[in-house]
């Protein structure tokens, strides 16, 4: 049998050559790291070595003759000692977490388990030694791909996301062959394509794709993890999405919507993973290295820091836990092309002993590495733990997920009261949370709904959440949505209430697209997809979250890209820095104006009973540009009013939420407005007023 050589540990990972495979692995508390290598099948293992060598606490070894497409995997030995923090157990085969490719999937099974119980389902101090080898994934050995060309590369100021689920978005397009739905080369067909840029979107947003797996309370229910933020493998695709090639598809995919003018960000989960509390499988980091990888309690070390509210945390204050964080972001960059990346739970990225950095060392690194600094960044700018929520709280490179910005738009068209003031400085991008801390509006990233959550259908169909389906008795998801029925429950055949509910679908679409700051629509909103009033379907992989094609909203489809290529055709909604009263350097201003005419007062601002206002983007004559105005009117009260337009100016309607068809092109100019109850205006002028 082939002898391990010595390997390069600067190469973590399987790293094929001509001459073989190096192996290297990082574990700085093992007495010895086992090599397993199997057979085409996975399951017939061939060969088992110990590395040869430890160097800076990484394990390697070279495999002459080894070649790509080789199964592989390990057993880590050193003490089993849950109360010192280490959980060892060389029974348990562990996936590589730099596999690039896995062969299999966990099988849930006592042995995937490190304790013993007792009778009682107790658990004991003694070492689970049954084989976890039957039931769980392989590494597999693959050539690099290269380096990818480079996308698009659109300006932040004028991006457009759109948030969608793999399969869910194709799982039911019947213009797709049977066997692509589902699939990342159903994403990657003709039509999807077409669609997507026919949306005027920059950029898709894709959920998990890294290789997830369920939690076992879920498979109990007959239900599984959806939305995939449960990850085993950093590095590889989540095999139910891809085919026979997992990483040239997904590379093809890319370049499709490359050339289509769209860039790739990816949903990315390094705040945890899928081995969970101290009650959880033995996987992979688990028994690798636990307390290296996982920040476990002080003084407790036998239970896992939950700062995710998912059982354990990454510990991104090692090195070696933020090489491979970095390591895995630059793959997928380099390798696919991947544009940007959206981080869940993203204060972990920040968090140490003492809590939330935004200078921390991992999130400096990522905005220094010569790889990633071409990237787009966007933080979900929160977490479970003490000091958690983060709004504001990272620096410039970064965008971030404004649950501010959602929830004041969904009150203020709900109609409540005294959002006036809120609401505006939403629209003006959150100049009170980002610009005095030198950020810019695409700081914001700014939503009405998301995957986590009711659907826009659902939001103005639904008062209370209806998560029944979850096996939770409707306990779980979000609480207060600042949703509204509009006076029946769920579906409905009242005329009435679904014309309120249509022109509240079409306000929330348009204020999210006039604002300041980037807009990010979610996947299905624009075709009335609902998901029958759950707002929190992350289990429920089936009709329930995956696009219905077949009922398609095409009003609101139509809609939503008229307003979307509007955006796009008017510089002064692409913010690269915060307007004011004052016209900036660039002879741009922004005011607000009340409906009886004239600016916004203290005491209107004030007013509890203030339900519309207008907002005047200007751009004042310069060298470089015309003059020119926009004025967004929004009112949000049930009755219609007359909005008084500010006289020194011809204007001319644009947009009308509340009459068909919407968009306008040759209206003739007025000197007033009026406004039906819960809709949106845009009026322009090809003049400005003085400043």
């Amino acid at each position: 049998m082939t002898s391990l050589t010595i390997g390069d540990p600067s190469l973590l990972g399987a790293t094929v050559t001509d001459e073989g495979i190096n192996f290297a692995l990082y574990s700085a508390h093992a007495d010895a790291v086992e090599l397993c290598v199997f057979d085409e099948s996975g399951d017939q293992q061939i060969g088992e070595w110990f590395l040869p060598e430890c160097r800076d606490d990484i394990w390697s070894g070279f495999l002459p003759g080894g070649t790509a497409g080789t199964c592989y995997a390990y057993r880590v030995h050193g003490p089993y000692s849950p109360g010192s923090g280490h959980r060892f157990n060389p029974s348990k085969l562990l996936l590589d977490p730099y596999a690039r490719v896995l062969h299999g999937t966990v099988r849930e099974d006592p042995a995937l388990y490190s304790y013993d119980r007792d009778r009682d389902g107790r658990v004991l101090e003694s070492r689970n030694t049954l084989d976890s080898a039957p039931y769980v994934p392989r590494g597999v050995a693959v050539n690099s791909l290269g380096v990818a060309a480079a996308g698009p590369g659109h300006n932040w100021k004028n991006s457009a996301i759109y948030e969608l689920h793999l399969k869910g978005f194709t799982q039911r397009h019947a213009g797709i062959p049977e066997a692509e739905r589902g699939k990342i080369l159903g994403l990657a067909n003709d039509k999807i394509i077409c669609y997507l840029k026919s949306l005027g979107i920059t950029a898709v947003e894709l959920l998990p794709i890294q290789a997830f797996i369920s939690e076992s309370f879920l498979a109990e229910r007959g239900l599984s993890n959806y939305w995939g933020y449960n990850t085993l493998s950093w590095f590889a695709l989540h095999t139910a999405y891809a085919g026979s090639a997992p990483r040239a598809e997904f590379r093809h995919l890319v370049e499709q919507l490359h050339e289509a003018g769209l860039e790739v960000i990816l949903d990315v989960v390094y705040n945890h993973s899928c081995e969970g509390s101290e009650l959880g499988p033995t996987l992979s980091l688990r028994g690798i290295d636990n307390p290296t990888y996982y920040r476990l309690e002080h003084g407790a070390p036998a239970r896992y820091v939950n700062d995710t509210g998912c059982g354990n945390t990454l510990a991104l204050d090692n090195w070696a836990v933020r090489r491979l964080v970095r390591d895995s972001l630059r793959y997928w960059a380099q390798e696919f092309g991947v544009d940007g990346f959206r981080f869940d739970l993203a204060t972990t990225l920040g968090r140490s002993a003492h809590g939330f950095d935004s200078c921390s060392a991992l999130i400096s690194q990522l905005e220094r590495d010569p790889v990633l600094k071409r990237c787009k960044f966007i933080a979900e700018p929160w977490d479970v733990g003490p000091g958690g929520y983060q709004l504001g709280g990272f620096p410039r490179g970064f965008s971030e997920w404004n649950d501010r910005y959602r929830d004041s738009l969904r009150r203020f068209w709900r109609g409540d009261e005294g959002e006036i003031a809120e609401l505006a400085t939403r629209i003006h991008g959150s100049s009170d949370v980002f610009e005095s801390r030198d950020r810019l509006p695409w700081a914001s990233t700014n939503f009405v709904c998301s995957h986590d959550g009711f659907t826009l259908r659902d939001l103005v169909s639904y008062s209370h959440p209806h998560n029944h389906a979850n096996g939770e008795q409707n306990r779980d998801g979000h609480r207060e949505n600042y949703s509204d029925n509009c006076g029946m429950e769920g579906p409905t055949d009242d005329a009435r209430v679904d014309q309120i509910r249509r022109q509240r679908e079409r306000a929330l679409i348009a204020t999210l697209l006039l604002s300041q700051g980037v807009p990010m629509l979610l996947a299905g909103a624009e075709l009335g997809h609902t998901q029958l009033g759950n707002n929190n379907a992350y289990c429920q992989d089936n009709a329930t979250s995956w696009i219905d094609w077949d009922n398609e909203d095409q009003d609101l489809q139509k809609f939503t890209c008229s307003v979307m290529a509007f955006r796009h055709s008017q510089p002064l909604l692409g913010a690269d820095c915060y307007r004011h009263a004052t016209p900036n350097s660039d002879g741009q201003s922004l005011r607000w104006f009340a409906p009886e005419g004239g600016i916004m007062e203290p005491s209107d601002w004030a007013s509890t009973s203030r339900r519309c206002v207008g907002c005047l983007l200007t751009q004042h004559e310069t060298d470089d540009a015309p003059a020119s105005s926009l004025l967004i009117l929004l009112n949000s009260q049930r009755e219609s009013l007359v909005f008084a337009l500010p006289q020194a100016l011809q204007w001319h309607r644009r947009i009308d939420t509340a009459e068909a068809p919407w968009m306008f092109d040759n209206e003739s100019s007025r000197s007033e407005s009026f406004m039906a109850g819960q809709s949106v205006q845009v009026l322009e002028s090809d003049g400005a007023l003085a400043a």
